[in-house]
């Protein structure tokens, strides 16, 4: 049931969360209905700066977010949740200004929910894209032919994988990169001629295997990635798919997935996301782009 603030929002304190804040995390996920998620937010928490507010009432947190820097070209929001007993009483707003004066100027991007993007249009950000969510149990059918090789990803293609992430990106995702294979259950890479030309990976959330990032230089490629993923799980996948790329959102959908709510991508201070999104068919997730 909601309750009302304590005292007002201008008294209310914005702090810096910790790894030792993972627990509070997942449990205020839990609050909202989504998978507790401990290992993203340990890669968030890690890798990101978190942001949060304490319950006055001593109920761990009220609200969270995570930001995650990638210089002074991008920072993305994600896991912004505010405590069901809190709801529709500014504190999103709140938590979303700090967020703001906090990257002093640096450009910022997020993935909105439908819920969420009335206020982050008030705030100032602009869409610049959606993506399709899709989800079930994978069925093989007839991919295209693809003309690469695809393999399971080891420690040495680490640096390739990220000269070929940062070029299509638009930044340098290193810090992020660096702590995917302790995060993923299975990555897997792409080659032509024996030069890395696309990879993917899939890891857990809840009784679910997320596939995320996955770049590609065309559909078949990206198509080929995907199925010798879902040939590593029994677990239903779900993927979070640039509406740009319509022939692989047909295809998933034909092996057996369907469409969940989707998200809006949003951007600040900028007019679009930096890199090439023709190549850039899933984000790693929606909390980090």
């Amino acid at each position: 049931m909601p309750i009302s603030l304590p005292r007002p929002l201008a008294e209310l304190s914005v702090r810096r969360l910790t790894p030792g804040d993972l627990v509070a995390c997942a449990d205020l996920c839990e609050d909202r209905g989504w998978p507790r998620d401990e290992p993203r937010w340990g890669l968030l928490l890690a890798a990101g700066t978190g942001y949060g507010l304490d319950d006055p009432g001593g109920k761990g947190l009220m609200a969270a977010c995570v930001v995650t820097s990638y210089g002074p070209q991008l920072a993305a929001i994600g896991m912004l949740l505010v405590a069901e007993r809190y709801a529709r009483q500014g504190v999103a707003r709140l938590l979303m200004r700090h967020v703001i004066d906090e990257a002093a100027g640096t450009p910022l991007s997020l993935y909105a929910t439908p819920a969420g993007q009335p206020l982050y249009e008030q705030l100032g950000f602009s869409v610049v894209g959606h993506v399709e969510r899709v989800t079930g149990f994978f069925r093989p059918t007839n991919d295209r032919a693809s003309a690469t090789t695809v393999r399971p990803a080891t420690a040495d293609d680490l640096q390739s994988i990220v000269r070929l992430d940062s070029d299509v990106f638009g930044t340098d995702r290193t810090h992020v990169l660096a702590r995917l294979p302790a995060f993923a259950d299975h990555i897997r890479i792409a080659e032509d001629e024996g030069q890395l030309v696309g990879y993917t990976a899939v890891w857990p959330s809840g009784r679910t295997h997320v596939i995320g990032p996955l770049i590609a230089p065309d559909t078949a490629t990206a198509q080929a990635l995907v199925a010798s993923l879902a040939r590593a799980t029994d677990l239903p996948l779900r993927a979070d798919i640039d509406t740009c790329h319509a022939d692989l959102l047909a295809w998933f959908k034909e092996c057996g997935l369907h469409t969940a709510p989707g998200t809006t991508v949003m951007t600040y201070g900028t007019s679009d996301l930096p890199g090439d999104r023709t190549r850039r068919y899933a984000p790693l997730t929606v909390a980090t782009g």
